[in-house]
């Protein structure tokens, strides 16, 4: 990997482009482009992404593709149910410190799986095979508060998002979020991938 790089877009405009990229993803109207050589061999010098993403490992939530993305513009992170484990805050403060994107991003997706094994474990006391059971047991505590009397695909919506946030609060809560915070020119969000529409819906 290269070191030592930064983005030229500020974090409001990193976001911005996830948005707009989004749109022409939904519109049928991506890029896609066909990778040129002249592309493929200034990517080989530097990288230069504009966001980081903690995304999910769902083969149907491609961050390249729902934010139309070039090779290079993207840092992204993939892990079933967008876990924070030490492995991936390393990789973030690889990010943080290295490529300096001003830009990070937790992506849950509606229908996670990982999700709904942690909360067939918060409804049932359910036990997994002994590594998804890991997976789960870091899912667990961001379920914590969740509303048990509606209906379970309301819950699990509610889930999803909670889980984004509870993914959230570990990154600003670890040393390098507060790194993150203290530098000033970074900015965490949270957003849900709609599977069903395409749709990235940003969270407030």
């Amino acid at each position: 990997m290269s070191t030592d790089l930064e983005s030229t877009f500020s974090a409001d405009e990193a976001l911005q482009r996830l948005k707009d990229g989004n749109e022409r993803f939904i519109a049928g109207a991506a890029k896609f482009p066909t990778v040129q050589r002249e592309i493929l061999a200034a990517l080989a010098k530097a990288a230069h992404p504009y966001a980081t993403i903690l995304s999910c490992s769902d083969p149907r939530v491609p961050p390249e593709l729902i934010f139309d993305a070039d090779l290079g513009d993207l840092f992204i992170v993939r892990v079933a149910g967008n876990v924070v484990s030490p492995e991936v805050g390393g990789s973030l403060q690889y990010a943080f410190h290295h490529l300096r994107t001003p830009l990070f991003v937790v992506l849950g997706h509606t229908g996670c799986g990982a999700v709904t094994a942690a909360l067939d474990t918060r409804l049932h006391g359910t036990p997994h095979l002994s590594r998804i059971q890991i997976l789960v047991d870091g899912i667990l505590p961001g379920l914590a508060e969740l509303a048990l009397d509606v209906k379970l695909e309301a819950m699990l919506a509610e889930a999803v998002e909670a889980n984004v946030r509870w993914s959230m609060r570990q990154i600003r809560e670890a040393p390098e979020g507060r790194e993150y915070k203290a530098a000033g020119r970074v900015k965490l969000v949270g957003a849900v991938y709609e599977i069903e529409t395409g749709r990235v819906r940003f969270l407030e």
